[in-house]
């Protein structure tokens, strides 16, 4: 049974605006992780996309902050850092959100933002800090801000963290906050990323939580993978799919170029797009970001870049028109729908040279994705058996070995 937020050992006023957003309940990460950050112990969190994370970090770096006040005014007590402008605003909006009833005020320092701006915030008492790592790393660098006061430091996201080069930078940051006290990294994935050695370096002994959704929590994604013989086959298929999943849908590219060179051809098939690439303005992505949660039926174009830290409501579709060469970017696509228990699709474009790739993902998530045809769109050409092709070899080589062996028995 779930238990309800008083359990937890959070201040009514926390809970009110909990209430007040509709959260009457726990997720199990929180659930879990709350109670030992209170205790004040390092955490190395692994959860999945879409489980209330977020909460988890912020509802007890809250509590600390009414549990121990400041003093005086001064610079920020709680740094939470994440690997882009667009997850780390999410993250300062929820922060926000409790600042009417607990006057714990948040700071926003991301890149894509004025420097002055951001100066002025900066002087002004604040005790929550979110910040990515590059635009940080600037301001500290210049000596135009110190972390002297840093007690807590969250780390959000670490795997995408690691993939975008800020692991130094990460470190830069920790080592400057000489008063830190507890550290908190969070991550979807563990495997293959790097990131349980990158934590050895940053936290001191800390607990390893692995927390798996709840049902009532979980979203179910339905995973499904059409063949495409040729690229005029792949768009068929694409604008089929489309069509058959109506709603927020995001179809992911590998290059800013394929961006617009998708967008183009779906804009002349008469499906309307929004596009996001990486080297947007900020406030180009914004617009487009407000543009897609503005309309229930749109369809976003973009890259890994582009969409990391993506949270859009709703999304009923993701299309991954260009498999990525990593497996766990997959789960992170696909994890922008069915997220808070809804439920969503997830559907793979497949050429024969992205035979290895869908392999290599099924074999990562430990599930297959359920192959599907349109009848007026049948694939003609077969897909080579990755893993027949590996037996061959295997039994060769061994065959070559055994071989060799009797030649030099002889």
């Amino acid at each position: 049974m779930t238990p309800d937020w008083d359990t937890l050992e959070l201040d009514d006023t926390l809970i009110e605006v909990l209430h007040q957003q509709n959260l009457n309940k726990p997720a199990k990460v929180q659930e879990i992780v709350i109670p030992l950050a209170l205790e004040g112990r390092d955490l190395l969190v692994n959860s999945p996309t879409g489980t209330g994370k977020t909460l988890a970090f912020l509802l007890p770096a809250l509590q600390h902050l009414l549990d121990y006040p400041r003093r005086d005014p001064g610079s920020a007590r709680v740094m939470v850092l994440a690997p882009t402008r667009e997850l780390a605003q999410q993250i300062a909006e929820q922060a926000q959100t409790f600042t009417p009833a607990t006057g714990i005020s948040t700071v926003l320092i991301t890149g894509g933002i004025n420097y002055g701006t951001q100066h002025d915030m900066l002087a002004a008492s604040h005790d929550i800090l979110v910040a990515t790592p590059g635009r940080l790393i600037d301001l500290l660098n210049a000596e135009q801000y110190e972390l002297d006061n840093i007690e807590w430091l969250v780390i959000d996201e670490a795997d995408r963290m690691l993939d975008m080069g800020f692991a130094s930078s990460v470190k830069q940051i920790a080592t400057a906050a000489h008063a830190l006290r507890q550290k908190i990294l969070l991550s979807a994935t563990l495997d293959s990323t790097g990131v349980t050695r990158f934590a050895d370096e940053l936290l001191h002994e800390p607990e390893h939580i692995t927390v798996d959704p709840s049902k009532r929590e979980r979203g179910k994604i339905l995973q499904r993978m059409y063949q495409a013989d040729t690229t005029t086959h792949k768009l068929q298929l694409l604008v089929r799919v489309l069509i058959d999943n109506p709603g927020r849908r995001v179809v992911f590219v590998r290059t800013r170029e394929r961006v617009a060179e998708l967008s183009g051809k779906l804009e002349s098939q008469g499906i309307k797009t929004l596009t996001l690439r990486g080297d947007m303005p900020q406030s180009d992505r914004q617009k487009i970001i407000a543009r897609m949660e503005k309309f229930s039926d749109s369809v976003l174009i973009a890259t890994d870049v582009a969409a990391r830290g993506l949270d859009i409501d709703d999304i009923a579709l993701v299309v991954n028109y260009d498999l990525p060469k990593q497996a766990d970017v997959y789960l992170h696509r696909i994890g922008r729908t069915a997220r808070a228990g809804k439920s969503g699709v997830a559907v793979a474009l497949v050429e024969a040279h992205d035979a290895q790739l869908l392999g290599r993902i099924e074999r990562y998530q430990k599930e297959k994705l359920e192959r599907r045809v349109y009848d007026d769109l049948r694939p003609q050409y077969k897909f080579p058996d990755t893993r027949k092709s590996k037996a061959k070899k295997k039994k060769k080589k061994a065959a070559t070995k055994a071989k060799g062996v009797g030649k030099r028995k002889s």
